[in-house]
């Protein structure tokens, strides 16, 4: 029976009347333990880093790092070139989208700019197992300012995520993975050096 919106149990025991709340409330954790574990692998995309690193989004092609505090624009751009060098990268162009802003008569709000690394004895097997990889090559680093929770331009550097990019490859072959995973490995640890001023 119900009355005025509450459930009654009319003349049952006391015993009837706590099993019945047992069952109910087993049926209430159930049906909310099987919500949560449908909902909690796609909540679960924030991967730990290390050294110091911030966390990675896994489902976003974008891994971004701030740039530490007295570390200038121009000691970032020493240490990518110095560092890329070093691990055998070379940067084949750079895109300083702010400044053709500028030349627009529009104001960038602070640094925008992409620059490029490849490393042919990296990502080469993505290539030749995916040729349409290439749409995402060559591996790109951008550099750019953007209000930090004060509202004061902050210097960033951003990185778009291979491993991530070869999702959009139908079946793609284990080295490719692999081979993605290192390039992006050797990335992660480019901009690392670079937002320290590294050389």
């Amino acid at each position: 029976m119900q009355g005025n919106g509450i459930l009654i149990i009319p003349n049952v025991s006391p015993i009837v009347k706590t099993i019945a709340w047992i069952v109910l409330s087993m049926a209430i954790t159930s049906c909310a333990t099987g919500l949560n574990a449908k909902i909690q692998p796609e909540m679960n995309t924030i991967k730990a880093m290390p050294n110091g690193l911030p966390s990675m989004d896994t489902s976003t092609a974008i891994y971004e790092v701030a740039v530490n505090e007295g570390v200038s624009y121009q000691d970032v751009i020493d240490s990518l070139k110095s560092v890329s060098e070093g691990m055998n990268f070379v940067n084949p162009a750079n895109f300083p989208i702010g400044e053709h802003m500028k030349l627009r008569g529009i104001d960038p709000q602070g640094v925008k700019e992409v620059r490029s690394f490849c490393n042919l004895s990296m990502g080469t097997e993505i290539i030749l197992d995916h040729p349409e990889f290439l749409v995402f090559a060559p591996c790109r680093i951008a550099l750019y300012e953007k209000p930090d929770s004060n509202k004061m331009l902050k210097l960033y550097l951003g990185l778009d995520r291979p491993t991530f990019d070869l999702n959009s490859i139908k079946n793609p072959s284990e080295r490719a993975k692999k081979s993605a995973q290192e390039l992006e490995d050797a990335l992660i640890n480019l901009i690392d050096k670079a937002r320290k001023g590294d050389i």
